[in-house]
Protein backbone atom coordinates (compact mmCIF):
# COMPACT_ATOMS: atom_id res chain seq x y z
CA UNK A 1 0.00 0.00 0.00
CA UNK A 2 1.24 3.38 -0.83
CA UNK A 3 2.19 5.68 2.26
CA UNK A 4 3.58 8.73 0.48
CA UNK A 5 2.05 9.35 -2.81
CA UNK A 6 4.34 12.53 -3.58
CA UNK A 7 7.60 10.23 -3.63
CA UNK A 8 5.50 6.72 -4.14
CA UNK A 9 6.67 5.18 -1.27
CA UNK A 10 5.03 2.21 0.20
CA UNK A 11 4.11 0.46 3.32
CA UNK A 12 6.68 -2.45 2.32
CA UNK A 13 9.50 0.22 1.59
CA UNK A 14 9.09 1.65 5.22
CA UNK A 15 9.63 -1.23 7.04
CA UNK A 16 12.07 -2.50 4.79
CA UNK A 17 14.48 0.67 6.22
CA UNK A 18 13.15 0.21 9.39
CA UNK A 19 14.53 -3.52 8.87
CA UNK A 20 17.75 -2.06 7.72
CA UNK A 21 18.75 0.11 10.35
CA UNK A 22 16.11 3.02 9.53
CA UNK A 23 14.92 4.07 13.50
CA UNK A 24 13.43 8.07 13.24
CA UNK A 25 11.59 9.74 10.28
CA UNK A 26 14.24 11.70 9.32
CA UNK A 27 16.24 8.38 8.71
CA UNK A 28 13.47 7.67 6.53
CA UNK A 29 13.08 10.76 5.21
CA UNK A 30 16.93 10.72 3.89
CA UNK A 31 16.13 7.37 2.55
CA UNK A 32 13.06 7.26 0.83
CA UNK A 33 12.12 10.97 1.48
CA UNK A 34 8.64 10.03 3.23
CA UNK A 35 7.35 13.23 4.53
CA UNK A 36 9.59 15.81 2.75
CA UNK A 37 6.98 17.58 0.46
CA UNK A 38 3.47 17.54 1.28
CA UNK A 39 3.49 16.14 4.59
CA UNK A 40 0.13 14.33 4.78
CA UNK A 41 1.84 11.15 5.21
CA UNK A 42 4.01 11.72 8.41
CA UNK A 43 1.55 10.13 10.66
CA UNK A 44 1.03 6.95 8.95
CA UNK A 45 4.81 6.80 8.28
CA UNK A 46 5.58 7.77 11.85
CA UNK A 47 2.57 4.50 13.08
CA UNK A 48 4.69 2.24 10.66
CA UNK A 49 7.88 3.46 11.85
CA UNK A 50 6.84 2.30 15.70
CA UNK A 51 4.93 -0.88 14.52
CA UNK A 52 7.73 -2.05 12.89
CA UNK A 53 10.16 -1.37 15.82
CA UNK A 54 8.14 -3.07 17.96
CA UNK A 55 7.49 -5.95 15.98
CA UNK A 56 11.30 -6.41 15.60
CA UNK A 57 11.84 -6.07 19.22
CA UNK A 58 9.35 -8.44 19.82
CA UNK A 59 11.02 -10.46 17.68
CA UNK A 60 15.05 -10.41 19.25
CA UNK A 61 13.38 -10.88 22.64
CA UNK A 62 11.57 -14.42 21.32
CA UNK A 63 14.66 -15.76 19.77
CA UNK A 64 16.12 -14.65 22.78
CA UNK A 65 14.34 -16.96 24.80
Amino acid sequence: MYICLCKGVTDSQIRQAVCQGACSMRELRQRLGVASQCGKCGHCAQSLLRQTRMTITEDADLQAA
